[in-house]
């Protein structure tokens, strides 16, 4: 199963999975998310009394399928919406105390994980703050491209994440393997070789003018750079749904000279007159890019085999624009609330519980990738497995499971053994809700990507970012088709207004499950010997994604 976004251009596809359970799993009363039913008890009320959303009428939980069915009862009805939402609202007042952001590198994330360090403690966890060094990005102007000769133009353009800040005026020089017109499919190979750049003067200033394509925008412009070019635009590659403004990008490292990001029209029109004669443009762009320090927050259980670890995973960061509070406050606030009420349950896991609080997700994963970097080789043997929870309160919400088996896409990527299971846990666990769910691919956008790469099985949940809701999801999951899933995501507005109370309960019950059962599995994922090596490389070159903007 997988589910795909095409983020330039809105489209959505997916894979919905749905109880055959009658049901109240079909547009879900009147179509509001405050009107979720299951199995006849509505959350908040019906069967659950005072707001708790543990029972949800009779369903019962089925555990994982495989024979480790875990009574989960208590610990959902002590991990309540209401716990849940205690955190987010620190977390919304550490953000309105630092400039309405929690981003890394700046004191809302520090008083976020402080925050978090001390719950963590206060509930018996031992507490481990790994800092790490990353780099700090932040644009601090509109980037601007405006055509001087032979015809003066102004371009709408984007800023490319890590791209350097200035101004150049320099002449077009398109790089080889550019294709226009587009081709049917994604083919395009331009700037992916150092061949591909003429060598740039030495005495005038160039831009080079690349199309998206095959290879990152990474590559492409350290390519462009080491020929001497002073600056850089990149346009969309012009087939279906690769047309619109280039929006959301990262080059993944600091580049040397400023970038921008262009649409297939614009792009392709630069391209023509530049074959035609020269055209000289202005681009501009104003950026602060600099090393800081941010940390992960890593909280082991006192009990459990420490031998086999369950990394329960969240990024603490939000983007810099906004506060974060359902990305990802509500991630972080469920495996929190979840953690401190195991921890109040005296709750005794078989598996050594380490729940994680990642930092500088927003900038590439790349706490998640420190820590997994920095493992040994006998230390990633003993990780068994990774549930990853980033974003579960989305307002136009869908229940979205991550695609262990990779079966809903022959082209999609399958996780490590041991994915399929943890996906069946969450899968069983809201047909006996009578809820539907639907399937989401790996596809490098959050914290799960360093595991899956190195061969840990991986899961978790989703509840739908700025991709727009079907009408097929919305007959299904109620809501509003043809509006965003979550219509502030990586915005200002993405505050305590913004969260879902039923998508926290739904998603909130369904992440508590599949911790305890994980942590309490007697038979495990790897008795057939089928587990990865420890460090086993997994190919993730078809990422399109690293984080949340596309790397190529």
């Amino acid at each position: 199963m997988r589910y795909k976004a095409l983020l330039l251009t809105g489209l959505v596809v997916a894979a919905l999975v749905v109880p055959a359970a009658p049901a109240m799993a079909g547009n879900n009363g009147n179509g509001n998310h405050g009107n979720n039913n299951s199995n006849n008890g509505n959350h908040g009320n019906g069967n659950n009394g005072n707001g708790n959303h543990g029972n949800n009428g009779n369903g019962g939980n089925n555990g994982n399928g495989g024979g480790n069915s875990q009574n989960t009862d208590k610990l959902l009805k002590a991990v309540t919406v209401n716990g849940i939402m205690a955190h987010t609202r620190v977390l919304q007042r550490i953000a309105n105390a630092n400039g309405g952001t929690r981003a890394s590198g700046t004191p809302g994330f520090n008083a976020s994980a402080a925050y978090v360090s001390g719950e963590l403690r206060k509930a018996g966890y031992k507490v481990t703050e790994q800092p790490f060094d990353f780099p700090y990005y932040e644009e601090t102007g509109p980037a601007s491209l405006s055509q001087l000769s032979p015809s003066p133009t102004d371009y709408q353009v984007a800023t490319l994440d890590y791209s350097g800040s200035g101004t150049v005026v320099g002449t077009v020089v398109a790089a080889l393997n550019t294709i226009v017109p587009a081709s049917p499919t994604p083919s395009s190979a331009s700037g992916c070789l150092p061949g591909d750049f003429a060598p740039a003067s030495a005495t005038e200033p160039q831009i080079a003018l690349i199309q998206r394509g095959t290879c990152t925008f990474e590559e492409k412009v350290a390519n462009a750079v080491a020929a001497g070019y002073d600056a850089a635009a990149i346009f969309n590659e012009g087939n279906p749904g690769r047309t619109d403004l280039l929006t959301g990008v990262t080059l993944g490292v600091p580049a040397a000279v400023p970038v921008v990001g262009l649409s297939y029209a614009d792009g392709a029109a630069l391209y023509t007159a530049a074959q035609a004669g020269a055209v000289t443009l202005s681009l501009s762009t104003s950026t602060i890019s600099e090393n800081r320090t941010t940390m992960n927050i890593l909280a082991d259980s006192k009990k459990g085999d420490p031998n086999k670890v369950v990394v329960v995973g969240a990024h603490l960061d939000s983007v810099l624009a906004g506060p974060g509070i359902n990305d990802n406050g509500s991630g972080t606030a469920t495996n929190l609330e979840t953690a401190i009420q195991m921890s109040k349950l005296n709750i005794k896991p078989q598996q050594q519980l380490r729940f994680a609080f990642w930092g500088a997700e927003e900038e590439g994963l790349l706490g998640s990738t420190h820590y997994v970097a920095n493992l040994s080789d006998a230390e990633l043997g003993t990780i068994y497995a990774n549930l990853n929870f980033d974003m579960l309160g989305s307002p136009n919400y869908v229940r979205f499971v991550y695609d262990g088996d990779g079966s809903d896409d022959p082209d999609g990527l399958a996780g490590p053994p041991g994915s399929a299971q943890i996906e069946t846990v969450f899968t069983d666990y809201f047909a006996a809700k009578g809820l539907a769910s639907a399937p989401t691919a790996f596809d490098g956008r959050s914290d799960y990507g360093p595991f899956i790469e190195v061969g840990i099985p991986a899961g978790g949940l989703f509840s739908g970012a700025e991709e727009l809701k079907t009408p097929e999801q919305a007959a299904i999951f109620g809501g509003t088709a043809g509006a965003a899933l979550d219509p502030c995501y990586h915005q200002a507005c993405d505050t305590m207004n913004n969260l879902s109370t039923a998508a926290l309960s739904e998603l909130g019950d369904a992440a508590a499950h599949a911790t305890m059962t994980l942590a309490m599995m007697k038979t495990g994922f790897f008795e057939d010997g089928s587990r990865r090596a420890a460090g086993a490389q997994l190919s993730v070159d078809n990422f399109d994604y690293w984080g949340s903007a596309l790397r190529r």
